[in-house]
């Protein structure tokens, strides 16, 4: 064995290194997102931990509270990450000792990057007793696991069994017996390995680089948290948003939750296990986070991890901040986000979004118009006395309000304005929002095919008991813009095409987001039928033009035909006279009246003298 002392670290290089090979992942999380606040909470102070696998640098200085090994195969990721560990240990577990155990042993990259090819492989289930024997009495494992019929998958434009690069020399499938395939396989797994599976998180939109981190008995079961609604769509439409995509991953995300599989279809899973023993100081399963969602996933500065903690009083909301990352500043914005909001309970409930969403598919008019009716009345018992909303009650749109039966609540009540706005544009903004995501998503829908999205806002206006116009709606998607460029952090420049982006918004427009070949198709058909009406109207305008001159032409024939008849010109001799006697009355007639108006005035001037001298 030979031994390489790095400035802040030891590297011990026992054999079966990979030289020029690298693991760590290129796209990265601020602080280490959602894993990283799992395993600051997980790990106690003082505990001796080993990070086996390619983990981001920023997870160990989480763990600074720690005393941390890195078990790697890549020499230099190695190099890289020995100024943070106290020891890295190169070329697989074949360099762990036998009587070398740890508090906690984290293998939040999975197993298949453990072992070094340049060594003498194991096989999962070797990789797996080799850390399970490095748990010490007490200690915990979390495992990650890729789900082979995970929601990226499904969505992929390229199969999983095609990849050519690198780092896919070796990709697994459900027919690798040799691999767990589901959340039940790796449970009895574990079991069999001896330790006591615990908690399991459902890690969405991918498994490296997970922003979102989900109890998986909470998912099977939460198909009326509208927090799990907003957060699956927020994390895989953020993450998507650059790629081309089959299908929309949010969508199917969401409808997996209401069907109680988005456990079932995350990309990968956390697990928990503990082994039998003397307790350690880590956390109880009731103390562990129900939630951890990563801010500024979907292009919005970043104020740290959300955390959502399972209480006697319920869910409550909870807040992690991390180096780095600052709420957005009031002053001279439209909107900024508040984390001192993020302090009390998470309200239950449904999300507005998907509830009018699904009561527009099913062309269910009287309940699009009671909870629009509810929407509107919460949105005016949040007005003061001159009918204007401020706070979180002025960013109150759909996909941040949660029903339960009459009850309206805000999700999240850290995103607030700046200004007092005025009750109706609040409004027209939220139904502008919801009518544009229903109609570039190509939603069915109750309503006339073509109808814009401002026509549209004014119809759920309507719905809602208020009278919107144009101008009211034009209004609120200027604030609009305002609101999502101070979310986003854009500049000036970008506002104003923001801006002009919101204003041209169409229906034949596809949704923001993802290149989805799906909403693409819906969009092209959508644009189809567009040209073809107006092709039609095209049409009509042609014929109707042609046959209004084809009259005009046979009008012209039969004047043209009589003027040259002998009757006409006999009629016309008769008539001349006539209308020059006609014209000579008239003009004797002004004449007349030109003569006497001065006998009438002087006339009028008699008559009222006599009667002032009487």
């Amino acid at each position: 064995m030979t031994t390489e002392t790095a400035p802040a670290g030891r590297i011990t290089l026992p054999g079966g290194e990979m030289l020029a090979w690298s693991d760590l992942p290129k796209e990265r999380l601020t602080d280490g997102g959602p894993l990283a606040a799992l395993a600051a909470r997980i790990v106690p102070p003082g505990a001796r931990v080993l990070l086996a696998g390619p983990h981001d640098p920023a997870l160990l200085d989480r763990l600074a509270h720690a005393e941390v090994t890195c078990l790697l195969r890549s020499h230099p990721d190695a190099v890289a990450l020995a100024q943070r560990a106290a020891r890295v240990v190169v070329g697989g577990p074949a360099g762990l000792s036998d009587d070398d155990t740890y508090d906690v042993v984290i293998a939040a990259a999975g197993l298949d990057p453990i072992e070094s090819v340049e060594g003498t492989r194991l096989g999962w289930d070797g990789v797996l007793a080799r850390l399970v024997a490095a748990v010490r009495p007490g200690g915990t494992l979390l495992l990650r696991l890729d789900n082979p019929l995970g929601l990226h998958r499904l969505v992929a434009t390229s199969p999983w069994y095609a990849a050519r690069d690198d780092a896919a020399w070796v990709i697994g499938g459900v027919l690798d017996a040799a691999h767990p395939a589901n959340r039940d396989q790796l449970r009895q797994r574990i079991t069999d390995s001896g330790l006591r599976p615990s908690a399991c998180w459902a890690a969405y939109p991918g498994g490296a680089t997970a922003t979102a981190l989900l109890d998986a008995d909470q998912l099977d079961r939460g198909a009326d948290r509208g927090l799990f609604d907003a957060v699956l769509h927020g994390a895989c439409a953020g993450a998507f948003a650059p790629a081309t995509v089959l299908q929309d991953p949010a969508r199917l995300a969401v409808d997996a939750l209401h069907a109680g599989r988005a456990a079932d279809l995350a990309p990968a899973w956390l697990l928990l296990a503990h082994r039998p023993g003397r307790p350690t100081d880590s956390p109880a399963e009731g103390d562990l986070p129900v939630a951890l969602v990563q801010t500024g996933s979907s292009g919005r500065p970043g104020i740290g991890v959300l955390e959502v903690r399972d209480g006697p009083s319920g869910w409550r909301w909870g807040y992690v901040a991390t180096a780095g990352t600052t709420a957005p500043s009031a002053s001279g914005e439209a909107a900024y986000r508040d984390p001192a909001a993020l302090t009390g309970p998470v309200p239950a409930g449904r999300l507005l979004h998907t509830l009018l969403l699904d009561a527009a598919l099913r062309r269910d008019l009287a309940t699009l118009r009671g909870l629009l009716h509810g929407y509107a009345g919460w949105l005016a018992d949040q007005a003061d006395a001159d009918g204007r909303l401020a706070g979180a009650a002025a960013l109150a749109s759909a996909d941040n309000m949660v029903v339960d039966g009459e009850r309206f609540a805000v999700l999240d009540p850290s995103w607030r304005a700046t200004d007092r706005l005025p009750g109706d544009v609040v409004l027209a903004r939220g139904l502008w929002r919801f009518a544009a995501a229903m109609l570039t998503g190509g939603y069915a829908h109750p309503w006339s095919s073509t109808l814009d999205v401002a026509g549209l806002t004014v119809v759920l206006g309507g719905l809602a008991g208020h009278d919107l116009d144009r101008a009211t709606v034009a209004e609120a998607v200027r604030a609009e813009a305002a609101i999502t460029a101070s979310l986003h952090g854009l500049d000036a420049e970008h506002r104003t095409a923001l801006a002009d982006e919101l204003q041209a918004v169409e229906p034949t427009d596809p949704p923001v987001g993802a290149h989805s070949y799906q909403q693409l198709r819906e969009a092209w058909l959508r644009q189809r039928e567009e040209i073809s009406r107006l092709a039609a109207l095209t049409r009509w305008t042609d014929e109707l033009l042609t046959s209004r001159e084809r009259a005009l032409r046979r009008a012209e024939a039969k004047i043209g035909l009589l003027s040259g008849s002998i009757s006409y010109r006999v009629g016309r001799l008769a008539i001349t006279p006539a209308r020059l006697a006609k014209r000579g009355a008239r003009a004797a007639k002004r004449r007349a009246r030109a003569a006497l108006a001065p006998k009438q005035l002087v006339a009028e001037q008699l008559v009222a003298e006599q009667e002032e001298q009487q």
